[in-house]
C-alpha cells in the first residue's frame, strides 16, 4: 500500500461541498446584484447631457458679450458661472444625480472638475471644517493639479529645447 496518497474523509469531501454551494451562491447574487447596461442608451445620454452643458455655457457666453464683455472677458465669466452653477448643484445633490444619468456626458472638463473637488468636501463636512472639508477638498483636485503643473512645465522643456534647437519658430 503507497503511504503517499492522502486519505480523503467524508469531512472533506462535504467541506468542498459546502465551499462549492457557496461559491454558487455568491456567484448568483452577483448576478442578481450587478446592473446591466444599455450602451446605446448610455451613449445618448452621455451625448444629450454634455451637449446640454455645452450649451448652457454657451448661452451664458452669448449673455456676458451681449453685456459688453469682450471675448476673453465672457469666456473668464462663462468658467466661473459654470463652475458656481456645477458646486451649488453638487451641495444640493443635483449633479451627482445628473452624473449617475448623464455618465461621461457630465465629465465636461470645467464642470466634472468642480464637482470633482465640490464632492469631497461636501460629503466630508460632517468631520469638521479642518479636518472634514479642509483635507478632503483636495482629494481629487490635489493629484489633478499636481500632474497638471507638472506636466505643462514637461510640456514647456520640450518646447523650450525644441526652439533653441530650431525645430519650431
Amino acid at each position: 500500500m503507497d503511504n503517499n496518497k492522502k486519505k480523503v474523509s467524508a469531512a472533506d469531501v462535504v467541506n468542498e461541498q459546502d465551499k462549492t454551494k457557496k461559491a454558487e451562491k455568491y456567484n448568483q447574487y452577483v448576478k442578481e446584484k450587478t446592473p446591466t447596461h444599455n450602451k446605446v442608451i448610455n451613449f445618448f445620454n452621455a451625448f444629450w447631457v454634455g451637449g446640454a452643458i455645452c450649451i448652457i455655457g454657451q448661452a451664458l457666453n452669448n449673455y456676458y458679450t451681449y453685456l459688453g464683455c469682450n471675448k476673453d472677458q465672457a469666456g473668464g465669466y462663462t468658467s466661473l458661472s459654470l463652475i458656481l452653477l456645477s458646486v451649488v448643484l453638487t451641495g444640493l445633490n443635483i449633479y451627482p444625480k445628473l452624473a449617475k444619468f448623464g455618465g461621461a456626458g457630465t465629465v465636461v472638463p470645467i464642470t466634472g472638475f468642480a464637482n470633482s473637488v465640490a464632492a469631497p468636501a461636501v460629503e466630508f463636512k460632517k468631520e469638521g471644517q479642518v479636518f472634514g472639508i479642509g483635507c478632503k477638498i483636495f482629494t481629487i483636485a490635489g493629484p489633478v493639479i499636481l500632474y497638471g503643473v507638472f506636466s505643462s512645465w514637461v510640456l514647456g522643456v520640450i518646447y523650450y529645447i525644441l526652439m533653441k534647437m530650431g525645430v519650431v519658430g
